[in-house]
This record gives C-alpha cells, sequence and structure tokens, in this order.
C-alpha cells in the first residue's frame, strides 16, 4: 500500500508590507502646526538668550565702570570702621590691610549683583518662552485653520458624496487659492461620477438586451424537436458562450457601481449573508466533493445587504470552484473592536504568496490553466475588493499551509 505524499507546505508569505508603514509613536508626528510653533518659539528662545547676554555684557561693563573706590585710608593710621557687608574690615587694622579687604568687598558685592540679575533673568526668561511657545501654538492654529476646514471637508467627501464644497471666505491668500482650486477639482470630479453613472445605466440596457434576445432565440431553437444534432450542440454552445457573455456583463457593471463609495447604509449582520450563501451553494460544493463548515457569530456592519451578499457568494464559489474533492471550505463571521470579519478559507493548490496580489486585479488568474476556464470570468475577487472599499473596509488574502488560501473581509461597524 502506497503512502499518499503531504501536500507542499505554503511558500512564506513576506512579513514586511512597504504600502502600510508602521509608526511607533503616532502621537508624534510631525504635523505643520507643531513645526511651526517650535519654530517660533526657538526663534524667540535664540532672541531672548542674545538679548540676554547682551544685558548681562552691559550690566558688568556697568559695574566695571568706577571699578576704583570711592575713597581710600591714609597709611599711618589705624581703622575704626566696621561694616555689616563687609564682615573681614575690623578695628584696628592698617591702612594698607583695610583698603585690600574694601576692594574684595566691592568685587564680592558686584559679582553678587551680576548673578542675581542673571537668575532673576533666566528665570523671566523661561516663564516667557512659556508664553511664547503657548501663544505660538495658538497662532499657529488661527493661521492654519483654513487648512483644517479643508482637511475636514476632504474627510467628509470621502465618507460621504461629492456635493461638499469648502467655500472658504477670507482674504485672497494660499489658503483661499488652495481652496477655490480643491472646490474646482470636486466640481470635475462630480461631473466625472455623473457621466460614469449614465454610462453604466446605458451600458447596462445596451448589453443586457441584445444578450437576452440571443438567449431566448437560442433557447426557443433548442426547444425544437425537429431539430438536427448538429444545430442542437452548436445551440447548447452559442448558450453556454452567451451566458458567460451575460456573467462578464454583470460582472463588469456591478465592478463599475461598487467602486463608489456606499451612501444609503442599513445595518447588515454578515453571520446571515453568510449562512444564506453557504445555503446557495450547498448544492455545486457536494457536487464537487467539498464540504461547507464554520461557525458564524452575529457581527453587524452598516452597509449595503445586495452588494455584501455579493462579496460572500464570489468568496465561497471561488473556494468551491479552486478546491479539490474531498477538501473543505470553512466560512466563519466574528468582531473585534470596531470591525466585523468575514473569513473564507479552503483547501486546494498551494498558492506562492508573491502571486496574491494579482488575483485581486480584474481578468487575472494565479495559474495559466485557469485561463479560458468555465470557473469565473476572472472578476470575482476584484468585485470582492471594490466593494470592501466602498464599504470602508479592506480585504486580504494568506496561503494556507498545505494548500489552499484564507481570505479576510474587514468592515467597519
Amino acid at each position: 500500500m502506497t503512502q499518499t505524499p503531504a501536500p507542499p507546505a505554503a511558500p512564506p508569505k513576506p512579513t514586511w508590507d512597504p504600502r502600510h508603514p508602521s509608526r511607533p509613536f503616532p502621537w508624534l508626528r510631525p504635523t505643520i502646526r507643531i513645526r511651526l510653533t517650535l519654530l517660533y518659539g526657538g526663534m524667540f528662545l535664540i532672541a531672548g538668550i542674545l538679548l540676554l547676554s547682551i544685558i548681562y555684557l552691559l550690566a558688568a561693563q556697568a559695574l566695571n565702570v568706577g571699578n576704583e573706590p570711592l575713597f581710600k585710608l591714609l597709611p599711618g593710621s589705624k581703622v575704626q570702621l566696621t561694616s555689616n557687608a563687609c564682615p573681614d574690615l575690623r578695628p584696628g587694622m592698617s591702612a594698607d590691610e583695610a583698603n585690600v579687604v574694601l576692594d574684595a568687598c566691592m568685587d564680592h558685592q558686584k559679582q553678587v549683583a551680576l548673578d542675581d540679575l542673571l537668575r532673576r533673568s533666566l528665570l523671566a526668561l523661561l516663564g516667557l518662552s512659556v508664553v511664547a511657545f503657548a501663544f505660538g501654538y495658538a497662532m499657529a492654529g488661527r493661521v492654519l485653520s483654513p487648512l483644517g476646514r479643508i482637511t475636514r471637508t476632504a474627510r467628509q467627501v470621502v465618507g460621504t458624496d461629492l456635493s461638499r464644497r469648502i467655500e472658504l471666505d477670507g482674504p485672497d491668500d494660499e489658503f483661499k487659492e488652495l481652496a477655490d482650486t480643491f472646490d474646482g477639482m470636486l466640481d470635475r470630479l462630480a461631473r466625472a461620477f455623473d457621466a460614469q453613472r449614465r454610462f453604466v445605466a446605458n451600458a447596462s440596457h445596451e448589453l443586457r438586451t441584445p444578450l437576452a434576445i440571443n438567449r431566448t432565440l437560442l433557447e426557443v431553437q433548442l426547444s425544437d424537436p425537429a431539430a438536427s444534432p448538429e444545430l442542437t450542440q452548436l445551440g447548447k454552445t452559442l448558450l453556454a458562450t452567451n451566458e458567460r457573455s451575460e456573467q462578464l456583463v454583470e460582472g463588469l457593471l456591478l465592478l463599475a457601481r461598487s467602486d463608489n463609495e456606499i451612501v444609503d447604509r442599513k445595518p447588515v449582520d454578515l453571520s446571515e449573508v453568510a449562512s444564506q450563501v453557504v445555503e446557495q451553494a450547498r448544492e455545486e460544493a457536494q457536487s464537487k466533493g467539498v464540504e461547507l463548515r464554520g461557525e458564524r457569530v452575529p457581527a453587524v456592519v452598516q452597509g449595503n445587504g445586495v452588494l455584501l451578499e455579493r462579496v460572500a457568494l464570489n468568496l465561497v464559489q471561488n473556494a468551491v470552484r479552486y478546491n479539490h474533492p474531498g477538501g473543505w471550505v470553512e466560512v466563519t463571521t466574528e468582531t473585534r473592536p470596531g470591525q466585523a470579519l468575514l473569513v473564507v478559507s479552503n483547501t486546494g493548490p498551494v498558492v506562492p504568496a508573491y502571486e496574491l496580489d494579482n488575483i485581486f486585479e480584474p481578468f487575472r488568474r494565479l495559474r495559466t490553466e485557469r485561463t479560458g476556464s468555465d470557473r469565473g470570468v476572472g472578476l470575482g475577487l476584484s468585485i470582492v475588493r471594490s466593494v470592501a472599499r466602498a464599504h470602508g473596509g479592506s480585504v486580504t488574502a494568506e496561503p494556507r499551509e498545505g494548500g489552499g488560501l484564507v481570505l479576510r473581509v474587514i468592515l467597519p461597524v
């Protein structure tokens, strides 16, 4: 009895992704406001240090002017003077000794005065620096407030629709010029998206109608009992080709519609969507000898139920079709803080990690033998990625050990 060799392990997936660099400290992001604040405060600090140095030098020079004592004791007499500021001056000292003590006391008092001036100036500079940095931060925020308005409007445009405009008022400066340019760009984008929607609607009618007519004519011809076997076989071939063209048109139209942000959102439970899709794909899975399994927990998101059902259906159908007899497909749903996940795992052929990005491109397949197959038109995963992005989410793929894929659709709650 020969032993079946173990399936080859999947190649390792690269751990470094240059498209999503990680930031260890995102709160240290050098924003323009922080940079302007540091620039303004740093310039003030440098100017304050220079001013303090000049004041110190001028004060030292002023104290040195008239450094000679106002009086000197003549030799030959005994000193009878005392002073609290000069404790070394004692009665009975000679005049020369007293003059030396007086000079030392005057130098000490001058140094004390300079040190006190420096200490008080540094405290004043520290307080003014704090005020200057706070004032610079407030002024930078006021100056950059138009930029914040532009950013908020851009986020609203991305999150909702293209009807919002900045309409910035105020002086005709660089910010107003930027806002007007952004408004003009939004006008052009709105016109482009309107033209795209009209094109999709017109293409939907113009492409579906002749294909539907062809399908009807072929079905009528195939229902004729007097048709020859050659004609019947030709009609079946043409009908299969027509059906594939219909699938291609439907996929292209759905891909075009799903590229836009979803505006009309409603609560959708991914577990219900996944369970319904599993039931739809069960017959096909049984015919291919593939087991459908998985536990699904409630995971409610805000979105379009029809598009999310198409996402789950495309993932499950791909997992069933690109599988092998005796394999399995696991469909699960789970929740994370702020996220809901739809995970579809399956057995199948080994998928190299470097080819994973290709499977999300339209009409791209992993291997050449899939080209021209009847398993699909090459738009399933492209539609999945487009719908996930339209809902503000993402889709990731990674190879399984032993063959197959693990596909995760991550959607915000």
